[in-house]
């Protein structure tokens, strides 16, 4: 049976969202039919554009630019304050109900998710008439509108559902790319920002089509490993599956609003270590382990990405929650200045269930004994708590075992609950003071 992945976006969904609550407290102006967005305060004139109106949109305002230029476009414009309480249950609903029409739902942010059609395609005589008929039931149901791409990868399901809006549904399987995507200017694909963009520009690569065709070597050399995944959705090579999460699984968290817009990996880096430390402080204290990892970014623009990975094994080692969230990381950024980050586990099992032990496992436990027993090997590897963040991608240098790093761990663990937090402090925190994270936990 061939994959079918839908990609299900809300249209305008804050603006859709407010304009609704509007309607059903009989206010007579719908939103949705006047120059509007919603974002800042229009007494302060501060903040920015996180969505807006068709119409607004004819006054060439685009989301995420202040809103005093906005108002410059259009002096009539209305503003609407962002209503967040509102947009979490409007999404909670919303997947719910998809959740009934099939459970292979992976929610990618408050107003889009993947679903894979694939286990229930038998029940309908198309993807495409299947489509149509959520599409209709969403609007019928709800009141607001949302756009659906079909397709046979991930990437291009997400391509397809940015096609022409609203309330459509369209196509875009790997046979349709050269027809269909290619054609577009390459700062229309997933994952490619301003920065690459005009890194591309530079390049003379202006379509997609042009960067399908590129050198690999020559974009990975201007813009190393997100080059390459760039090259990679241009051709319609993803093998991401959608990865669903039962509802009743808990998961630990954290995130954090930057004192100021990063755009350098290393700060990055360092705001990713100390998150990582935090989720897996608190999985040890839960006696938790976690098979899941997501990264979460939020850029200035108020764009968000998000990916997540399983890990060979359950864990709640801080190390090893680092290592891939550093890797998560630098499959999302897309080189634009960075606003927020968050870490977060999912997939919890008790610290009390049998674990599986890997073949690399038992390699590198024969190793460790058998130079215990000679008395031939010297750990040369720098520790973690006084080392600076590791970078990810540098593969030679010989990363501690396992079990060294839960050693570590509870060694921490046992120094911060006897005499505080501060107690014992990362060699890498000293030289920038370490990011505050606001935990936003689901655990029990």
């Amino acid at each position: 049976m061939d994959t079918i992945i839908f990609h299900i976006d809300v249209n305008s969904a804050f603006l859709s969202w407010s304009a609704q609550k509007h309607l059903q407290d009989k206010d007579a102006v719908d939103l949705r039919q006047i120059p509007s967005i919603v974002g800042g305060d229009q007494q302060s004139r501060h903040g920015v554009v996180l969505a807006k109106s068709v119409p607004a949109k004819k006054y060439g305002i685009v989301t995420g630019e202040p809103i005093v230029n906005a108002l410059r476009k259009c002096p009539s414009l209305v503003i609407e304050p962002p209503d967040h309480a509102l947009y979490h249950e409007r999404s909670r609903a919303l997947m719910e109900f998809l959740s009934k029409i099939c459970p292979e739902i992976e929610q990618l942010s408050v107003d889009e998710c993947f679903m894979d059609f694939t286990p229930i395609q038998s029940r309908f005589p198309s993807p495409l008439q299947a489509a149509n008929t959520i599409k209709d039931q969403i609007r019928d149901t709800f009141g607001f509108t949302v756009n659906i791409g079909i397709s046979d990868k991930r990437v291009l399901a997400k391509m397809a559902s940015d096609f022409q809006k609203p309330d459509l549904v369209h196509t875009l399987f790997s046979w349709e790319i050269r027809e269909k995507m290619w054609p577009l200017p390459v700062s229309s694909l997933y994952m490619c920002g301003r920065s690459s963009a005009e890194a591309l520009r530079k390049l003379e690569i202006r379509t997609i089509g042009d960067l399908a065709m590129a050198d690999k070597r020559v974009l990975s050399s201007h813009l190393k490993s997100h080059g390459l995944l760039l090259w990679e959705y241009a051709n319609g090579i993803d093998e991401t599956p959608v990865v669903s999460t039962p509802s009743e699984a808990k998961g630990i968290g954290n995130s954090t609003t930057l004192p100021k817009d990063v755009s350098d990996r290393k700060e990055a880096f360092q705001c990713l270590l100390s998150l990582s430390d935090s989720v897996a402080s608190r999985l040890r204290k839960a006696g938790q382990l976690a098979r899941m990892v997501s990264v979460e970014i939020k850029y200035s623009d108020f764009r968000t990405a998000s990916h997540q990975m399983l890990l060979p094994n359950a864990s709640n080692t801080s190390g090893i929650i680092y290592d891939a969230s550093c890797h998560l990381f630098d499959e999302l950024w897309n080189g634009s200045p960075i606003r927020l980050l968050g870490v977060r586990t999912s997939r919890l099992s008790d610290t009390a269930e049998p674990m599986q032990l890997s073949l690399f496992d038992w390699q590198e436990t024969i190793k460790r004994r058998h130079a215990s027993r000679d008395s031939l090997s010297i750990d040369s590897s720098p520790s973690p708590l006084h080392s600076p963040a590791p970078v990810a991608d540098k593969g030679s240098q010989v990363s501690p075992s396992r079990e060294k790093l839960a050693a570590l761990d509870k060694t921490l663990d046992s120094i911060r609950q006897k005499y505080g937090e501060s107690a014992v402090v990362r060699g890498s925190f000293l030289e920038s003071p370490s990011p505050k994270t606001d935990p936003e936990s689901s655990q029990k």
